[in-house]
């Protein structure tokens, strides 16, 4: 009879230490989905600036907001590209030795209910001078 209650005492641990575990592992890997999207953000603003710095007027396919934003968002494969926002200005113009700003926002919205409902917005920016 006692080995009996040794072993339900046994499970009743194992589903206590399972559930700890298990939420720490997708916690872990929410972490990682959040922060792997957050360089993205920084990595597309200054990709999407570089973009823009040598496709100036003078280039032979000059840039516009539209061809950077679709730059930008061939580069973010494994992110949802509806949660992604590239806005580009240039000041004054699309002259070489102006100067372009790009920024990237993205909604990263949490997998697991549990781990919390607010979406967390993150932006970056990057700014060049056109050289061409």
């Amino acid at each position: 009879m006692n080995r009996r209650r040794q072993h339900g005492q046994s499970m009743v641990e194992f589903a206590m230490v399972l559930l700890v575990a298990l939420t720490l592992i997708f916690g872990i890997i929410q972490f990682s989905l959040a922060l792997y999207a957050y360089s993205f953000v920084s990595y597309g603003a200054r990709c999407g600036a570089r973009y823009a710095m040598v496709r100036g007027s003078k280039s032979s396919s000059p840039a516009s907001s539209s061809t950077i934003q679709s730059y930008v968002n061939g580069l973010a494969f494994p992110l949802d590209t509806g949660s992604l926002s590239v806005t580009t200005t240039w000041n004054p113009n699309n002259n070489p030795g102006s100067t372009v700003t790009v920024t990237v926002s993205y909604v990263f919205r949490p997998l697991g209910a549990f781990l919390g409902t607010s979406n967390i917005t993150m932006s970056s920016t990057a700014q060049a001078t056109i050289a061409n």
